[in-house]
């Protein structure tokens, strides 16, 4: 049995509800890390932590360089070569991932932490029939792993003929009520009760699991609007107009929106394109400009810094680091859903890039992140109260930065997008700075990666099943449509 190793329930569980932005001197590490790989030249730690100072500092060729020789020298040794593996996946590298997983299943073929860390490369490669038999070999050498239970029923749409319904419901029915699996359990649950059609007992379930999930995190809503009413005030008209900006070379190409309002499906149909690659979800802007800002305590203190930083240097730093990916498409996309965030510094830094921005029926946003359980980030989906009230500060901030950016991004509509495609492909494309190509419209045939929550739906082709699914739920739904109605949202 590995010890304790990247996929191991418990390290999932103690993982944080967003990903690590050190309050530390990027720099500093960097060097302190340097160091000690030279004193330990052995060390798989002591390469792995380099590695991830290199990211931290931009450095990106040479992390996935470092890495690479570290998967040679750790070839036979399963532990460490999940690690690597590990860190393949947060640098975009899955086919790397999987080439480690696959060989951890070869050294330990009866470990189920080296099945479910594999089953998670299968997903992202969109080999979900592999995925769903590495679930379930999972399930059979530890039945206590929910995670893998919950996973599992997000592979496919389930049948009344196919389904784990049943068996879910026995194991629910012997859990502990403060046993760590209610949550991926009841979203299972909710999830293959969705499928079926039996929605009043599907929310039972959504509801019970995002409960479960609330209460193990602390987080307080108030600190995102309060975030986010900084960014209106700090990013003015005023500093629009006074701000230096960077070059102007074309590109990239960022998608962002709240998650699950089509922001994978336009990253897909967008990489569809010959002249196209994706990053994928990265956290490559977060770093520049943690780097640029230096070290603070929390999010707040970080966007009181931004006005003083150099926004040229905070653009070419970002385009260095993107190189080190090594895509050789003209134009990267970058999918990182909260960069509305940063949308009057993206703009500013890189005024060649082009910015799409999904918006998705406010109640079916809302939903269709309460009924996701996200292993990191975006603690404000587990109760509609937080939900309501997160929507509503993200709903003011967009309003202002279509206010002080006018004509300078292009917003989709999600419903749109699937119910009238090609148009609004073409539109999205022109939108992108490319030209139109019919290939685009066949995004789910590509193979490659993607990592997110929706990597088993952007394998279809378009569908709009999912357009107005609220509805299935609205008298549950009543009290979040009455407070944002009466807060000026059209819903």
């Amino acid at each position: 049995m590995l010890k304790s190793p990247p996929s191991s329930p418990e390290r999932r569980r103690a993982m944080p509800v967003e990903p690590v932005t050190p309050a530390i001197d990027f720099e500093r590490d960097l060097a302190d890390a340097e160091r000690a790989a030279v004193a330990r030249p052995d060390d798989p730690g002591a390469a792995l932590r380099l590695a991830e100072c290199r990211l931290y500092c931009g450095q990106v060729a040479q992390a996935l360089e470092g890495v690479r020789a570290l998967e040679s020298l750790t070839w036979s040794q399963p532990e460490w070569l999940l690690r690597v593996a590990e860190f393949h996946v947060h640098g975009g590298q899955h086919e790397a991932a999987w080439r480690c997983h696959e060989r951890v299943l070869a050294l330990c073929p009866d470990d189920p932490d080296a099945h479910y860390a594999a089953a998670s490369s299968c997903v992202a490669l969109g080999r979900m029939d592999q995925a769903d038999q590495l679930y379930q070999r999972v399930i059979a050498l530890r039945p206590d792993d929910y995670d893998a239970w919950q996973n599992r029923s997000t592979l496919r749409r389930q049948t009344p003929e196919a389904n784990h319904v049943e068996q879910m419901r026995y194991v629910l029915g012997h859990l502990d009520a403060d046993d760590d699996g209610q949550v991926p359990v009841n979203y299972a649950l909710g999830k293959e009760l969705e499928d079926l059609g039996e929605y009043d007992a599907a929310f039972g379930h959504y509801q019970a699991g995002a409960e479960a999930r609330r209460r193990r995190l602390s987080y307080d809503v108030a600190t995102d609007e309060s975030v986010m009413h900084r960014i209106t005030t700090t990013f003015d008209a005023d500093w629009v107009k006074q701000a230096s900006e960077g070059s102007d070379v074309p590109g990239p190409v960022f998608v962002m929106g709240l998650p699950r309002t089509g922001t994978t499906l336009v990253e897909r149909m967008l990489s569809a394109h010959p002249d196209v690659a994706s990053l994928g979800e990265t956290n490559t802007l977060l770093y520049a400009l943690v780097h640029a800002a230096g070290p603070h305590d929390n999010r707040e203190q970080l966007f009181s810094r931004i006005p003083g930083i150099d926004l040229p240097a905070l653009g070419e730093r970002y385009r260095t680091a993107t190189r080190g990916y090594g895509h050789d498409a003209p134009l990267l996309v970058d999918k990182a859903p909260l960069n509305i965030l940063y949308l009057g510094l993206i703009l500013k830094a890189m005024p060649g890039a082009r910015v799409i921005h999904l918006r998705r029926h406010p109640l079916d946003a809302c939903f269709a992140m309460y009924k996701t359980l996200f292993r990191m980030g975006y603690p404000f989906s587990y109760r509609f109260q937080d939900v309501g009230r997160y929507y509503l500060a993200y709903h003011r901030l967009m309003a202002h930065w279509r206010a002080v950016l006018p004509g300078r991004f292009l917003d989709v509509d999600y419903e749109a997008l699937v119910t009238d495609t090609e148009p609004q492909l073409r539109r999205l494309l022109d939108g992108a700075g490319l030209d139109w190509d019919p290939g685009c419209m066949d995004f789910h045939r590509q193979a490659t990666p993607t990592a997110t929550a929706s990597a088993a739906q952007v394998r279809r082709p378009v569908y709009s099943d999912s357009v107005g699914r609220w509805r299935r739920y609205e008298r549950q739904l009543a009290p979040l449509a009455a407070k944002l109605r009466q807060e000026g949202v059209d819903c």
